[in-house]
């Protein structure tokens, strides 16, 4: 089993329509967030997988509920709070890249603390970090407080994911970031990300900094120009997006990051030891497996997750 770390959300999609009048707004609202998608990204691919969230009492919170219960992610990591549901509006670019603005001052998906850490047992063969749920508290200093408690003894994955509308201090972002790349096994950031926490520096400088701590892989994704794999033992290289015609590309890093540890599970090498095993051509089979999932999810609107046997 994943056990998938962050937020669960709804993102609220205006429906563009012409000739009506200028105060009514139609949204068409589908459950959300990077760990949220991560974890059912995770079960449609055949992986088990649980997710450690605060989610709300309201009407949202239990559709947040029904769809995990749905889709076969385990409750047994959710905890209820008394609090809204995170709303994330969000504006589609004309090259399909999503723009966000969040509703999330003290709602539910934040309110995990430290006297809510699980214990684990050792079905529990990884965790997954991500997204704005890194820096905002009190989750963020709860989910930090479990990646040190953990790293070394189960695989650590995170993905930045920076969302600077929850938290627009970057300098924040820039810290927190900083102290958990030091605990991760594996890490998967975008361009934009990179360019959003280190204007002035090259991605390879700052990967390069990231794989001088316990980090054997880096996966930087760069959109249309496909995606780069930085190892520790076998260096750089890049390998080609997928040809595909774009809906958008809401969900589609979520995708490539569940992907990359469905591939490692299958292969039974999700563990600290089996990662630091991998060749280059099984790592070059992991990132083609990864792209081809993302590329799936770009052809469909909203973050709509492939299903395992969709990729042959």
């Amino acid at each position: 089993m994943y056990l998938v770390c962050g937020e669960a959300l709804f993102d609220f999609f205006s429906e563009t329509e012409t000739g009506g009048p200028a105060s009514q707004v139609n949204f068409k609202a589908i459950a959300g967030g990077s760990p949220f998608n991560v974890a059912v990204g995770l079960r449609r691919l055949g992986v088990e997988s649980a997710l450690f969230a605060g989610l709300s009492t309201d009407y949202l919170g239990r559709r947040l509920q029904q769809v995990l219960l749905n889709e076969g992610v385990s409750a047994r990591y959710l905890m209820d709070f008394d609090a809204p549901t995170t709303l994330a509006m969000v504006a589609v670019g004309a090259n399909g890249s999503p723009h966000y603005s969040f509703r999330g001052e003290g709602c539910a998906d934040r309110q995990l603390s430290q006297a809510h850490l699980p214990t684990l047992g050792p079905e529990v063969r990884g965790l997954h970090f991500g997204s704005f749920s890194l820096v905002v508290q009190p989750i963020a200093d709860t989910l930090l407080a479990l990646v040190q408690r953990e790293s070394g003894k189960r695989l650590i994955s995170l993905d930045p994911n920076v969302r600077l509308n929850p938290q627009p201090d970057i300098e924040l972002w820039r810290s927190r970031i900083a102290t958990l790349v030091q605990y991760a096994d594996l890490i998967k950031v975008s361009d934009e990300d990179l360019s959003l926490l280190y204007p002035e520096l090259e991605p390879q400088a700052v990967i390069d900094g990231w794989l001088q701590h316990r980090c054997q892989l880096v996966f930087l994704t760069r959109g249309g120009q496909g995606a780069t794999v930085f190892s520790r033992r076998h260096g750089t290289w890049t390998m080609p997006a997928c040809s595909v015609k774009i809906a958008d590309t809401v969900g589609a890093g979520d995708t490539f990051q569940a992907a990359l540890i469905t591939w490692l599970t299958e292969q039974q090498l999700d563990s600290v030891e089996g990662l630091n095993t991998l060749t280059r051509d099984q790592i070059s089979a992991m990132l083609d497996f990864a792209i081809r999932a993302a590329a799936l999810t770009c052809a469909k609107t909203g973050p709509d997750l492939p299903y395992r046997q969709q990729l042959s």
